[in-house]
């Protein structure tokens, strides 16, 4: 009872603050629907971010391969430090120089509209297929089983999912359609504390239950009986070879972040680029901290409960039972219920951003108000809801992993997308006819290599050596039949797009925390048998020295260079020279 009811209060809580943040505000339009007024600042995106991506499939997938095997699939979370600092330092500055409402917009611009179109059904069919019915069931395993929803209601463990799911969905449907970004935003801000909390808090209290009442202990007996398990540095066997990190995985990071419309929209919608930088690279320091809350427990609970877990999807949820006392598992449902929904309403919103402004807009809609294309977007986004919550629950018969079978999957839309957003940015005279002939081509051969032939090469590498190929193969049809005139990148003067000034102190201190972090879970670090030492404090000190000289010499190039080009803004308090 008093889980249920300090969850109930907390629910209650955030939906009531959201709704007084929103109290007054009219969606009226496209940009105050669809980006939020164009209004957020670097905290909201930095936390809408965050939890955007941070769901129940994290702390349920990694927990569970983090038993299975090791640390290594940390470098999703991780390795997302350098992607996000390479986002707000090159991406970010030309979508607002552009003004876009979606990424999909660059490539109408970039292309023709036949790829806007493309690359806009490609997105609507990942999240529906894969990413929203995802998020939905590891959010509904992780709740069911923290109520215990089976003997509750004396049902079986398949009903139990089926109902989360749709409560899940109902209720992320109505936050995302009727609130519009800016509500989704606020809730992902209040949710991101109670899951900093709420994540925090399951490690601290499992090291309290694992040393039988003593955090020492705990912290020291998991160290020493299991040091292998935090080695990230992944081999051929391990769910993350580390060589992928520096391939296919900072591709697929690349896309995630810096292309994919349900996350990069909350930068969309910054006031001005300071501002969307600022949130960025603070998402990007809280994603290299993230492995603490959502690997740690399934090492954990690999000291708990041993081996030989049948279902690891499950342990997560079975930890959180087992370790923390019953009103703060109350606590930490409504966090988990949050992350999920903040997922989920996130994802609906763009894709209802996508269908309204891509799809409908310049096919039917042509003459019609923002407010009649704006309910167009909420029609579809019940239609996606619906269809999300059928599928969700047939996940459950999933051969592999969660979260390995969710990065699998995504690979049929996430770095072909990328790949032509990439070549539309560093060429100026690269064809439409290109763009669609990679993008058929990347898609048709991943499926081919993931259901047919099936080679026993990691997908991360497969994706690696097909965005090679797609490059090339754009660029030779590029050199045999360019674009007429080249492409220019023009400023549409929508919002301030003068950089923030300390962004490369930000960035170097995110890289510098992202290779340390790599130090301290290897065998220099709490892998080795001796533990931290000398031979762990001296590489990240080179580490330390070689960023902060790094930083030096780009803001000195900067400057310099500023200095000789007449910039069309001020630029004074742009860097220290």
């Amino acid at each position: 009872m008093l889980t249920i009811i300090s969850f109930l209060f907390c629910i209650i809580l955030v939906a009531t603050i959201t709704y007084r943040k929103l109290k007054g505000q009219k969606n009226n339009s496209k940009d105050s629907y669809f980006l939020g007024g164009r209004s957020l600042t670097g905290g909201v995106i930095g936390a809408s971010l965050l939890l955007t991506n941070l769901s129940a499939s994290n702390f349920v997938g990694m927990s569970a391969q983090a038993y299975s095997s090791n640390m290594s699939v940390m470098g999703w979370e991780v390795g997302s430090g350098v992607t996000l600092v390479i986002v707000a330092l090159f991406l970010l500055p030309r979508y607002l120089k552009q003004g876009i409402t979606t990424v999909p917009d660059f490539l109408e611009e970039r292309f023709d509209s036949g790829v806007k179109k493309i690359v806009s059904l490609l997105f609507l069919l990942g999240y529906v297929s894969n990413l929203l019915p995802i998020t939905l069931y590891s959010g509904a395993i992780a709740l069911a089983q923290i109520f215990n929803v089976q003997e509750m209601f004396g049902i079986s463990y398949t009903a139990s999912v089926w109902i989360m799911v749709w409560v899940i969905g109902i209720i992320g449907f109505i936050y995302a359609i009727l609130g519009g970004l800016k509500a989704v935003a606020v809730s992902d801000t209040l949710n991101g504390i109670g899951l900093a909390i709420g994540g925090l808090m399951v490690p601290v209290f499992g090291l309290i239950y694992l040393g039988h009442g003593s955090f020492s202990t705990g912290l020291s007996n998991m160290l020493v009986n299991n040091s292998d398990k935090f080695n990230a540095i992944g081999t051929s066997h391990d769910p993350i070879p580390f060589g992928t990190i520096f391939t296919g995985m900072i591709l697929v990071n690349l896309y995630y972040w810096g292309t994919d419309q349900a996350i990069i929209q909350r930068a969309l919608a910054a006031k001005n680029l300071a501002e969307g930088q600022k949130g960025i690279i603070f998402a990007g320091l809280l994603k290299v901290l993230t492995p603490l809350i959502v690997i740690i427990p399934g090492i954990i609970a690999f000291n708990v409960y041993g081996s030989g877990i049948e279902n690891p999807d499950l342990l997560y949820s079975k930890l959180v039972n087992e370790v923390l006392p019953k009103p703060l598992i109350g606590f930490f449902a409504a966090a988990m219920f949050g992350s999920v929904l903040s997922v989920f309403n996130g994802v609906l919103n763009s894709a209802s951003t996508l269908f309204a402004l891509n799809v409908y807009s310049p096919i039917l809609g042509k003459g019609k108000s923002d407010k009649e294309i704006i309910s167009k977007g909420k029609q579809f986004g019940l239609v996606l809801a619906i269809i999300s919550m059928t599928i969700a629950p047939f996940i459950m018969y999933a051969p592999q992993g969660l979260f390995e079978y969710l990065q699998t999957v995504n690979g049929f839309f996430n770095v072909p997308i990328f790949t032509i957003v990439f070549i539309g940015y560093v060429t100026k005279k690269v064809p439409a006819i290109a763009a669609k002939v990679s993008i058929v081509l990347f898609v048709l051969t991943y499926g081919t290599l993931q259901l047919v032939i099936k080679p026993d090469i990691h997908y991360l590498y497969q994706l690696a050596i097909l965005f090679v190929i797609s490059c090339i193969i754009m660029l030779v049809i590029g050199k045999i039949k360019p674009r007429d005139e080249e492409y220019i990148l023009r400023d549409n003067k929508v919002v301030d797009i003068k950089p923030w000034k300390y962004r490369y102190e930000a960035c170097g201190v995110v890289l510098f925390l992202m290779v340390s972090m790599y130090i301290v879970c290897s065998k220099l670090g709490f892998a080795s048998e001796n533990g931290i030492g000398v031979k762990t404090l001296i590489p990240i000190a080179l580490v330390a020295a070689v960023l902060y000289a790094l930083v030096k010499v780009v803001k000195a190039w900067k400057c310099k260079k500023d200095s000789d080009v007449e910039l069309d803004y001020k630029n004074s308090d742009e860097v220290s020279c």
